[in-house]
């Protein structure tokens, strides 16, 4: 499927919830990209926040839509999916509401991101951007953010999985391009996804012969200073995630990544000379561990005991939860 950049449509799909500040300068970014948007289509979780948060002027604009959900009714894959359905553009531009482009250029950059190869010829079936930290990010999180998110770009494919192991399906909702026709040929995301939709599909995608692309000049602002629980949650999901999905994640554990970064990061505190973190980084690691353990077998938990672990109780609350037992 060969693409010729200079003619690409694309569309801008963003769930939000409680939208706010940041979905607003990310509107205004996306206004002064320099490469041309097609429509900005919005999926809202819960009408009066978005209401409460003044985005009602933009209703009614010429291509900007709007589409109201109810919190029940919001899955991570099956969302995204929908907003898909509304989009007729050559790339789909998924991002959330508090990722804010880092200059005018993050929508042709991803663009051209499409334009890449595998070794083999592989085509990109995804374009994942760069994530920078925001100003009032930790300081562990700062260093996170540049481990996952370097400075070079990367063209990831079947043929790296010996060398990079789960770190070769990597990519971000925060902000990635997919080609559409490659998106519906592949059937879309899973549509009953408690988190981590992204990295399924790539995982397919990548099995599938296609490639995943890495471009580091197109920038996000994007980060998190979660606390110790909501560490735990996050890790919990991702790994119910994982757990959901051995097609792809099995032989593929993540506590390898875990253990080099959590390494990685010690060094760099000592170097930097602010040993007194690592207490922190030990507890917060060790958080993230204990999550990640009990999210992978899950299925042996009890429902109350999983409902205090998740981050995303909807999903269990769901009817025909995905290989739950009781």
């Amino acid at each position: 499927m060969e693409l010729k950049t200079d003619l690409l449509t694309i569309d801008i799909l963003i769930p939000t919830y409680r939208p706010g500040e940041k979905f607003a300068k990310l509107l205004e970014m996306l206004r002064r990209q320099t490469y041309p948007i097609g429509n900005i289509i919005v999926i809202n979780t819960e009408k009066k926040y978005w209401e409460q948060g003044g985005f009602s002027k933009y209703e009614g604009v010429p291509g900007f839509e709007v589409h109201h959900i109810k919190k029940s009714e919001f899955d991570h894959g099956g969302t995204r999916h929908q907003a898909v359905s509304f989009s007729q553009a050559d790339l789909v531009l998924f991002m959330t509401d508090d990722a804010v482009p880092a200059d005018t250029r993050l929508v042709e950059e991803l663009v051209a991101g499409f334009q890449k190869r595998g070794p083999k010829g592989e085509v990109p079936a995804m374009v994942y951007a760069r994530q920078l930290a925001d100003s009032g990010c930790g300081y562990i999180e700062r260093y996170t953010r540049a481990f996952n998110y370097p400075a070079n770009d990367q063209v990831k494919t079947k043929a790296d999985i010996p060398r990079l192991g789960i770190k070769t399906y990597f990519g971000s909702n925060v902000c990635c391009a997919y080609n559409r026709k490659i998106y519906m040929k592949q059937g879309g995301f899973v549509r009953h996804a408690i988190f981590n939709e992204d990295m399924i599909f790539a995982g397919h995608g990548i099995q599938d012969g296609y490639a995943l692309v890495y471009q580091a000049k197109a920038r996000v602002i994007h980060s998190h200073n979660y606390n110790c629980r909501q560490q735990f949650r996050r890790n919990f999901d991702l790994a119910v995630s994982q757990a959901d999905h051995p097609e792809i994640f099995a032989g593929l554990p993540s506590e390898g990544e875990g253990i080099r970064l959590v390494k990685k990061t010690a060094a760099h505190l000592i170097k930097s000379r602010r040993p007194w973190l690592i207490p922190e980084l030990i507890v917060k690691s060790g958080v993230k561990y204990l999550g990640y353990c009990m999210g992978k077998r899950y299925q042996k938990l009890p429902k109350k005991v999983v409902f205090w672990c998740t981050m995303n109780q909807n999903y269990w609350k769901k009817a025909g939860e995905k290989g739950y037992k009781k």
